[in-house]
């Protein structure tokens, strides 16, 4: 990856964007980031899509891609995975 950004596990970078989640104007119980991946230059954050019973989207899933996006944004020009 770019020599200028930091190296950094998986764990402590899920510990970084769970923190920042709860920091975030569209926090709510139960949004989490339990599963980030390495795409190029790009952090990837997954976790819960909170879609209705026929697997559609709701509005707490637009306000998880936001957050995931504003995650991907914050971290990835400062961090690379091990």
């Amino acid at each position: 990856m770019s020599a200028l950004t930091e190296s950094i596990s998986r764990q402590v970078l899920l510990e970084k964007a769970n923190q920042l989640i709860k920091e975030h104007d569209d926090y709510f119980a139960g949004m989490e980031a339990n599963e980030v991946i390495q795409q190029g230059d790009v952090l990837v954050f997954r976790g819960p899509f909170f879609l209705d019973e026929q697997g559609l989207p709701t509005v707490k899933t637009t306000a998880v891609f936001n957050v995931f996006k504003y995650l991907a944004l914050t971290f990835s020009s400062h961090y690379h995975l091990e």
